[in-house]
């Protein structure tokens, strides 16, 4: 089947190795065409909302995979009914260009993949989620076989120390997690950068800055991040 005939796909890039492993999977499928990467960026802060990556650092990781990256810009903590509107005035804009399909990289959170397909089913899309149910470990494993790079930029502060930032996804890294925290950090233990893939032109040369701690407020209580700030 030729790149005309796929079915095209938009992809939430957040950045890391779910992402990046989600379109591995896209890129090799038979059926798929990514032609649009969609990621929320803080508009205050330029930085990818949840990973704290520059925006800078986003754009050249779609530069090197040839994709158009569509911005959503949303104000710090949105309330769900920003959150859901905004998202659901970009879905059409892409659903009136002739996107119809969205991917995305969750793995195994129930409740988030019944949310994101019932924000689709009101613009009448479909999702589709190439990691679903499979196991984190062996995925950790996957991510490295395949050539995929990526860092941890973000810890949660309750899980995992800042000792964590900066350290490779790899099967050394599996042997020194935790065992309260998921391989792929999918329950939102840690967050990463991918900076080099077989599908990048070429790998980004990135540097390492200061280690900042937040503090972000919840349903649940007040939450502490460590954020490693890469620059280009």
């Amino acid at each position: 089947m030729t790149e005309l005939n796929k079915e095209k796909v938009v992809l939430n890039w957040s950045s890391g190795k779910d992402a990046a492993m989600a379109y591995r999977f896209l890129h090799d499928s038979k059926h798929y065409n990514v032609v649009q990467l969609l990621t929320t960026v803080n508009a205050e802060q330029d930085r990818v909302v949840m990973h704290g990556v520059r925006e800078e650092l986003l754009d050249a990781q779609a530069e090197r995979m040839g994709i158009p990256l569509k911005k959503i810009k949303l104000p710090p903590s949105p309330d769900h009914d920003v959150y859901s509107s905004v998202m659901k005035e970009n879905l059409n804009e892409l659903k009136a260009s002739g996107i119809h399909t969205a991917a995305f990289g969750d793995i195994f959170l129930e409740d988030l993949k019944e949310y994101r397909e019932k924000q689709l089913e009101q613009v009448g899309m479909k999702g589709i989620f190439p990691l679903w149910e499979m196991n984190t470990t062996r995925l950790v494993k996957l991510v490295e076989d395949v050539g995929i790079e990526a860092i941890i930029v973000c810890t949660n502060a309750e899980l995992l120390g800042k000792e964590f930032l900066g350290r490779k996804l790899n099967r050394d890294l599996l042997d020194d997690l935790p065992d309260n925290v998921d391989p792929c950090g999918e329950n939102g233990e840690f967050h990463t950068f991918v900076y080099n893939a077989p599908f990048f032109s070429n790998s980004i040369p990135v540097k390492m800055g200061e280690v900042v701690e937040r503090t972000y407020k919840n349903e649940a209580g007040d939450s502490g991040f460590y954020f490693l700030d890469l620059m280009l």
